[in-house]
């Protein structure tokens, strides 16, 4: 690949993020741009906001110049479509939005319309399904029935997938439902399949009365959003239950406190926030945009205590940088513009906890780093609202400060300053543990371009081994075996208590964490209880009434393992799959099969798909109409290799997956919609062959969602290195690969 120059540090897996997603490219694909030019860019675009203030060019320049110092030091970066698209004609900047979805068909598709304009320019979104009458409902402008929110969900979800975020960021949802709307029940179970919905999060918003009726046994009222009209009762612990079993089952749905949320809604009168964007850190009123950014702790770490003066003008900077973000951002509809500005919403966060923890030789489960964790965000949330106020002074408050809950107390230039959100990878880019979440594993396997695989050691870790002159190559391998350290004997206890992963993180320790952060953050937090695969529902219900307890906004939960054929790759050990010589089955004497007829630009393609006695396919065989040469020789190549596949145990969604939407030079439309080549045609047969046979087996229905699922949550699909859950997020640490839903 093009070789990359820069004049700071940067690990060799933050270079490969940025080359894969951030820096920008010509039309061939090849890079154009270096680290260095990239925060240039980003540094000069923000920085220019300030002429918009009366600001001197003397000043933008010096402005400039530490907005540059600030990100290529890597003590704070901003969310990702800011690295991506400052000072360039896309132009926009903010990671999540907030839709209305009413209840009514234009509302609805206005909503899918703006949603997929959105995630065209790189941005989430959620939405609130709360106020679509229940199934079954009359729909009094035509007498007939509606079909509810979760099937209105499904054409959100579909409008998703066929959006691309501008090639680089794919579209995430949050869907939310109230836990008092009649089809609730449907609601939490709707990802029983797994391959439903899978560019959404879904979270059930609780209220106080829904709590108060779990902790006390009582039934609660279910309320038609239409009428207002209470429609059922059910006991609110039943409900609960079958919550907590489904988050245990495969991690959702999450769980909102939606009472809590509007407690803190810095202007309720301007209305009731529903619904938060993907990931569930950034609770908003309809038509808000808010932009993240992130400090890394791990750089705020002088002579072995918390550098306080420092972080302190990191979080001046960093409040300077995302206020201006809001004036120099491209808003992809003007009614989120004019809401976002009117509010000037910003969401700072951290990461590098684990890291900061570690230098300070804490342990991340110790009543001392909870202890610092409330002092940390204290001091950043105080010194934000200190530089807003100051930004108030030179720039005015936000519009809508006269109704807000500030008013008359603190001039404030921004509704909310702090946020923790997910940071993927830019943690990556700043070599840093992802935001307040323990270390995921001490070592973990990294694929390079060659194909060889890398074992990869926390720095930290491998740095005290050396001091004490134990660290080792057999070391390290033995390490890699499962990431941890818990289980090593030469290595010291007191070592072993501060170099902590999240599996050795129970999950009251875990909430607390995030409890002890909430204290001190307008918005919310972003952050997964990291669960065995052996914990039991009740381990699940008792994460969720301890938040509850300490004040969380939201929980998220993930235990190990719980979606079908999952496999996270902690250290260096393969998946079993990985392990076993595949050998193709035999082909039996006869086989029945289907042939679809598909068009493409080299001609009719016929598809002959051939089954196996279980009903799943067993070979592939193309034949071009009218092409003959190359492009027959390619078809047939292609089917002799996905019937090898097939033969050897490979799942067809896999391989639809790996063909669907490679395009040649002449796309055509036809019946089954375009057409982008003749590997595309060979998928979408593939692909219509596997939506119907699902259809009509129950039993191959459930194989599917399993299969699809493990491949969603095994190796990452661009480098083949494991996946981690956290954040909410599945994160590949090799390439930096994320997907929020």
């Amino acid at each position: 690949m093009e070789k990359i120059k820069q004049t700071f540090e940067l690990t060799d897996n933050a270079i490969e993020v940025l080359k894969r997603r951030y820096l920008k490219k010509n039309e061939d694909g090849i890079l154009i741009e270096t680290p260095e030019e990239l925060f240039t860019r980003v540094a000069t675009a923000i920085a220019q906001i300030d002429t918009i203030y009366g600001k001197s060019e003397k000043e933008v320049y010096r402005t400039k110049e530490e907005f540059f110092e600030v990100m290529t030091s890597l003590r704070f970066l901003p969310n990702s479509p800011t690295l991506m698209n400052a000072g360039t004609p896309l132009g926009q900047l903010s990671a999540c939005f907030v839709l209305p979805v009413e209840d009514s068909m234009e509302g609805i598709f206005d909503a899918v319309k703006y949603a997929a304009i959105i995630h065209k320019s790189g941005g989430g979104t959620g939405f609130s399904f709360s106020r679509l009458r229940p199934k079954g409902d009359v729909v009094g402008s035509t007498k007939g029935i509606s079909s509810g929110p979760v099937s209105f969900m499904s054409v959100f979800d579909s409008a998703t997938e066929a959006v691309k975020q501008g090639g680089r960021r794919r579209g995430a949802n949050m869907g939310l439902l109230r836990v008092d709307h009649p089809d609730i029940l449907e609601f939490i179970t709707c990802k029983d399949d797994l391959t439903k919905f899978t560019n959404f999060n879904i979270s059930v918003g609780l209220t106080e009365e829904f709590m108060k009726a779990v902790i006390n046994d009582e039934e609660y009222e279910l309320i038609n959003p239409r009428s207002g009209k209470i429609v059922k009762r059910l006991k609110a612990k039943e409900v609960f239950d079958l919550i907590v079993h489904q988050a245990w089952k495969n991690g959702e749905p999450g769980i909102v406190f939606l009472d809590r949320i509007n407690a803190a809604n810095p202007t309720p009168s301007l209305g009731e926030i529903e619904a938060t964007n993907p990931c569930g850190e950034q609770p908003l009123l309809p038509y808000e945009s808010c932009n993240l950014g992130s400090i890394n702790l791990a750089k705020m770490v002088k002579d072995n205590s918390v550098d306080w003066e420092l972080l302190k003008d990191t979080v001046w900077k960093a409040v300077h940088f995302l206020d201006n973000v809001i004036d120099a951002n491209k808003y992809p509809l003007s009614l989120i513009e004019q809401n976002t500005k009117a509010n000037r919403k910003i969401g700072l966060g951290v990461m590098g906890w684990a890291d900061m923890l570690i230098q300070l030789k804490i342990p991340y489960n110790s009543k001392e780093a909870l202890n610092l964790a409330e002092e940390l965000m204290k001091f950043i949330l105080h010194e934000g609202r200190l530089a807003s106020k100051e930004l108030a002074k030179e720039r005015g408050t936000f519009p809508n400060y006269a109704k807000s809950i500030y008013y008359d107390k603190m001039p404030l230039r921004n509704a909310t300053i702090t946020t923790i959100a997910p940071t993927g990878t830019l943690s990556i880019i700043a070599g840093c543990s992802s935001g307040i979440e323990p270390l995921f594993a001490l070592c973990f396997a990294r694929n390079v371009m060659d194909g060889t695989r890398l074992v990869e050691v926390n720095p930290y870790f491998k740095k005290e081994m050396e001091k004490i002159g134990i660290w080792s190559d057999s070391l390290a391998d033995k390490i890699a075996e499962t990431g941890s350290i818990q289980g090593i004997k030469e290595i010291p206890e007191e070592i072993k208590k501060i170099f902590v992963t999240a599996h050795e993180v129970s999950p009251s320790e875990h909430i607390r964490m995030q409890a002890a952060f909430q204290q001190y953050v307008d918005n919310a937090v972003s952050k997964t209880v990291n669960l065995p695969n052996q914990a039991t529902e009740e381990d699940v219900r008792e994460v969720y009434l301890l938040a509850y307890r300490l004040g969380c906004k939201g929980v998220t939960v993930y235990r190990d393992g719980s979606r079908h054929g999952q496999v996270i790759q902690k250290g260096k050990t393969e998946s079993p799959a990985l392990q076993i010589s595949l050998k193709p089955r035999k082909r039996p004497e006869t086989l029945k099969g289907v042939t679809r007829l598909m068009k493409t630009g080299c001609g009719n393609l016929y598809v002959t798909i051939n089954k196996d006695k279980d009903g799943k396919p067993f070979e592939v065989f193309t034949n071009i109409g009218k092409a003959g040469g190359c492009a027959a020789s390619q078809a047939e190549a292609i089917g002799r290799l996905i019937s090898l596949a097939l033969r050897s145990g490979i799942e067809p969604q896999e391989i639809v997956k790996q063909l669907k939407g490679i395009s040649c030079h002449a796309p055509v439309w036809s019946g089954n919609g375009k057409i982008t080549s003749c590997s595309d045609a060979i998928a979408k047969a593939i692909e219509a062959e596997l939506r119907e046979t699902k259809g009509n087996s129950l039993e191959n229905k459930e194989e599917i969602k399993n299969n699809s699922e493990a491949a969603h949550y095994g190796a990452c699909p661009e480098c083949g290195s494991s996946l981690s859950y956290e954040e909410g997020c599945v994160i590949c640490h090799s390439c930096g690969f994320t997907r929020c839903s």
